[in-house]
């Protein structure tokens, strides 16, 4: 059987989407394909979203930062957008799909010294985190 497919989207697919899909294959590969996307995506994933998931196990090296215009035919069930941003510009979608919502800030704003910006990427990691355990379990009780 084909998984549905998530996909959460983002304005540069770099830090917050790609975290959140890392979470996502981690968590819930048996319940759909998650991809994640841009509406204006950055040329490549923030190192500093790299080395925070690494922290906790979790490999998004490989991924790449790609275009929403890639998933527009795709039979995608669910969209999460994770900036306000891509939820206010996300294009109209058939009312079929399922839509949700969360805001993050952008950990790529962060200011200061390494340590300063990594602390800002671990507590937008963890909050996602948080909020994904909750939003997983919900849709294995939905089954």
């Amino acid at each position: 059987m084909e998984l549905p497919i998530l996909l959460i989207l983002c304005t540069g697919n770099s830090c917050r989407s790609q975290m959140t899909e890392g979470f996502l294959r981690e968590l819930a590969d048996d319940l759909f394909t998650t991809q994640s996307a841009g509406m204006n995506p950055a040329k490549e994933v923030h190192p500093l979203a790299i080395k925070v998931m690494q922290e906790i196990g979790i490999d998004i090296s490989t991924n790449s930062c790609k275009h929403i215009n890639q998933f527009l035919d795709q039979k995608v069930d669910t969209v999460i957008t994770v900036c306000d941003h891509a939820d206010q510009s996300c294009p109209t979608l058939p009312s079929s799909i399922k839509r949700h919502h969360f805001s993050f800030p952008d950990p790529a704003e962060a200011t200061g010294t390494e340590t300063e910006k990594l602390q800002v990427f671990r507590q937008v990691r963890d909050d996602i985190s948080r909020l994904l355990l909750a939003y997983v379990a919900g849709r294995r009780d939905a089954l």
